[in-house]
């Protein structure tokens, strides 16, 4: 793939950090979290940026970071909330290409649990269900390749994004 990164898009829980670092594997590539990129970046916890600087800032720092993150030949797994960042978007889909896991909504909320304990950007009073909503069609509309993961275990959704990537080439 000529140094072009391969980046990781979806919805709290649906495996993209686990999935990214068996893809770079198969790959020979690096792996980058950009979760662990902006705590390094700000020398501070996530949940200490979102306690610190609110949500809307949190996503402001996030986009500032990514936006100019500058990797070749490397799997990223992005936080839920990166598709607020046109900035960040910009620069990961002009230096990758863009998969989105795609996992339904009742799924979804059965490996979420406890949303809070998640570390997920959410607002006040916000549901899961009007998250889901909200972003899902942000990630289509970022998303080069859809990968539908539903009745997928992690080996299956590996398998699907090889094929993908292999006839994108």
């Amino acid at each position: 793939m000529n140094g072009k990164n391969i980046v990781l898009i979806g919805m709290p829980a649906v495996g993209k950090s686990t999935v990214g670092v068996i893809l770079a594997k198969l790959l020979g590539y690096s792996f980058v979290d950009t979760d662990l990129v902006i705590q390094k970046s700000e020398g501070k916890l996530l949940k200490h940026i979102i306690a610190e600087k609110g949500i809307d800032g949190f996503i402001g720092t996030e986009n500032r970071i990514l936006s100019s993150l500058d990797v070749t030949n490397s799997v990223i797994s992005t936080g839920g909330s990166v598709i607020y960042g046109e900035d960040a978007m910009k620069n990961l889909s002009r230096n990758g290409t863009v998969v989105y896991l795609k996992l339904d909504y009742h799924k979804l909320k059965y490996r979420l649990h406890n949303i809070k304990n998640r570390g997920v950007v959410i607002r006040e009073g916000q549901t899961l269900s009007s998250l889901y909503r909200e972003r899902a069609p942000l990630y289509e509309k970022y998303a080069d390749i859809i990968i539908d993961e539903n009745g997928c275990n992690i080996e299956k959704t590996v398998g699907k994004i090889m094929e993908s990537i292999d006839a994108s080439l």
